[in-house]
């Protein structure tokens, strides 16, 4: 149901604010948030709303200045590419603002045809109002923490202002974890006193997307998964000798993630089997290494894709690596770089995770699990030592990938993070 303004100017005068062009193989989008009201005015570029689909969130902004007089679709209802969602006037004018004391003081002295009034000394307080004090001027609102799409778009749902709730993230940013914790809190007690907090909220398309998908490797594929250990004394020597000075030289710092990649990239050299998919009864073997590196976000887990995984240097990956982590986080990735991927890496060692199972991403034959590193007391040439220790598990899919190939895989995972040079020589 459309929503207009009063006295708006007629519909031929009016501005349609439309659906951007939608990403290739996306069908239609769900409106996710309306960031202005009707009635409000807004300047040109300025976002208007955000649209979700199944793995991004696009805004929509303004075409030009104007007032917002009409909102077509609302939260949560799904638009196809080209609907008109909204439409301004451009030919209204933004609502009036009291000048300044410095703009009014600069409006008397150069009114034509008068003199300006004689100014107002400092300590002397304007006149009162007839009957009464002065009216005192309206509170400022405090300003907005920094949030994400999802976070506005929870706020908006459960009618809540920024400032009601304590923002936790880094910088002063608001988390979604924040906003429910919020909610949890403001409800009231059951019975006997004990809180008994309960909150329905839509799935967002990004979740039902991914519970889609697990769901259909689940069923599709024949996964299994086999483990190893390695010793990550070797990475961490090369990092704390290399450090500082990969750093002053390339401008971001070595972290661990472009190990696990490169020694990822030259152990599918050795085994194709994990680098192919399956199409119907076809094997297509790809000749291009595309690793997908999943990364936690507030909507959901993302895979933004590094493409030609092979011809990037360490600092060109660990680049590609914080910039898709950043604007992950800030749900500003496109389509095409969280399509394709021939290979995946998860790492749950940041959450503290110690082992797990992770689920292939169809159509891929296998995904690499990373888990904390953990010192631990291992034999080392006769002695106990204790060494950083990490587990990685790698799942496979069992209708294509040996039980040989998946071992071998992991082995030579395991040789290129303890032998580094490896990955120089590609050996």
């Amino acid at each position: 149901m459309s929503t207009p303004a009063r006295d708006a100017a007629p519909a031929a005068e009016l501005l349609e604010v439309k659906v951007p062009p939608l990403p290739e193989s996306v069908a239609d989008a769900t409106v996710g948030a309306w960031h202005k009201q009707v009635g409000d005015w807004v300047e040109r570029d300025e976002s208007l709303a955000d649209l979700e689909t199944d793995k991004v969130v696009l805004e929509v902004p303004a075409p030009r200045a104007g007032r917002l007089v009409e909102i077509l679709h609302p939260q949560g209802e799904t638009v196809p590419a080209g609907a008109v969602l909204a439409r301004l006037d451009p030919r209204a004018e933004p609502s009036p603002r009291a000048p300044s004391l410095s703009e009014g003081h600069a409006l008397a002295r150069t009114e034509p045809g008068g003199a300006a009034p004689p100014a107002r000394s400092p300590e002397t307080p304007a006149a009162p109002p007839a009957g009464g004090p002065p009216p005192s001027p309206p509170p400022s609102p405090p300003p907005s923490p920094p949030m994400g799409p999802a976070v506005r778009r929870l706020l908006e749902e459960h009618g809540l202002e920024p400032g009601q709730v304590p923002a936790t993230g880094p910088g002063g940013r608001l988390l979604k974890e924040d906003v429910l914790r919020h909610l949890q809190g403001s409800r009231g007690e059951g019975a006997g006193g004990a809180s008994r907090p309960e909150q329905r909220v839509p799935m967002s398309r990004l979740r039902a997307r991914i519970a889609e998908r697990l769901v259909q490797a689940q069923r599709e594929a024949a996964m299994l998964t086999t483990f190893n250990e390695v010793d990550m004394g070797a990475v961490q020597a090369l990092r704390r000798r290399h450090g500082a000075a990969f750093e002053e030289r390339h401008g971001v710092r070595l972290g661990l993630m472009s190990f696990f990649v490169r020694a990822v990239v030259e152990a599918l050299r050795r085994f194709p089997v994990l680098n192919a998919s399956i199409d119907g009864t076809d094997v297509v073997y790809h000749g291009y290494y595309d690793v997908g590196v999943a990364v936690a976000t507030p909507r959901g887990l993302v895979v933004p894709v590094i493409r030609d995984a092979d011809r990037r240097s360490f600092a060109e990956l660990e680049r590609a690596i914080r910039d898709y982590a950043a604007r992950a986080r800030e749900g500003k990735l496109t389509l095409e770089e969280l399509s394709g991927g021939t290979f995946t890496i998860t790492n749950g060692g940041v959450f503290g995770s110690l082992l797990s199972t992770p689920i292939l991403n169809p159509p891929q034959t296998g995904i690499l699990g990373m888990h904390r590193i953990q010192d631990r007391p291992v034999a080392v040439e006769g002695e106990v030592r204790i060494r950083p220790m990490v587990y990685l598990a790698l799942t496979y899919d069992h209708r294509l990938v040996d039980g040989a190939d998946a071992v071998q895989f992991l082995v030579a995972v395991k040789e290129a993070l303890e032998d580094p040079a490896r990955l120089l020589l590609e050996l």
